[in-house]
């Protein structure tokens, strides 16, 4: 009998594919309160996620946030005023054209939802009824102008220059994460493992493409193009 695809197994959220909630320090979310001041306490590695993290000092109590490159110990960051600085928190009515920021929210008080990688940022590109952002894939994204987002690049920049040299070392940093290590493609597989295995050579067997509308199972490889649509 045969087993699940790779997708199929991750979809079920097995403990090998879940996130590692107690390997996190914090739901990392933007203050709920819409203005006050804090100072920067710590900068902190968060196990389970790809950029530090900054312990703030709030005036409703300690915060965690993601550490934008230039915050340092002792820095004085803002929630909901004007001042552009790393690790500041405003509207995106409020920032400038052509600010980097992360950790944006897709909808206000939501606590950030787009741009939470190390090394990732976006820009502000024009603001009005809605404020439009170039996010790090070079797409263009509208806002509602009430979103908040953190004004910077987010730390950790650089973290895959260095090479891993060994498969071992792969194995623990992707571990953190609860992902596996190992890819093995669907046209090395056996044909009851996956629709792309079997043949005495590795090809797929048929067309690369499936319907969008294919069943799980067989929802594999490149998806059909969209049917363009006459404006």
């Amino acid at each position: 009998m045969a087993k699940r695809l790779r997708t199929q197994r991750r979809g079920s959220g097995g403990n090998q594919y879940r996130s590692p909630s107690h390997r996190h320090v914090d739901d990392i979310r933007l203050p709920a309160f819409s203005t006050g001041n804090g100072v920067v306490r710590d900068l902190i590695h968060a196990p389970g996620r790809t950029s530090p993290l900054a312990v703030i000092d709030y005036e409703n109590g300690m915060d965690y946030q993601i550490a934008a490159e230039g915050m340092f110990v002792g820095q004085n960051v803002t929630v909901g005023q004007t001042k552009v600085a790393p690790g500041n928190i405003m509207s995106l009515a409020a920032i400038p054209e052509g600010t980097e920021i992360h950790n944006i929210e897709g909808q206000p008080g939501d606590g950030g939802k787009y741009v939470k990688v190390a090394g990732a940022s976006a820009t502000v590109v024009s603001r009005g009824a809605v404020v439009i952002v170039q996010m790090p894939s070079g797409a263009l994204k509208e806002f509602n102008p009430n979103c908040r987002a953190a004004v910077g690049i987010i730390a950790g920049n650089g973290r895959g220059d260095k090479p891993l040299a060994k498969s071992g070392k792969n194995f623990h940093t992707l571990r953190s994460r609860s992902k596996a290590h190992f890819h093995v493609s669907g046209v090395a597989m056996n044909a009851v493992d996956h629709p792309h295995g079997g043949g005495s050579h590795p090809h797929i067997g048929g067309p690369s493409t499936k319907s969008r509308n294919a069943w799980p199972g067989q929802k594999v490889g490149r998806l059909s193009p969209k049917k363009k649509s006459k404006k």
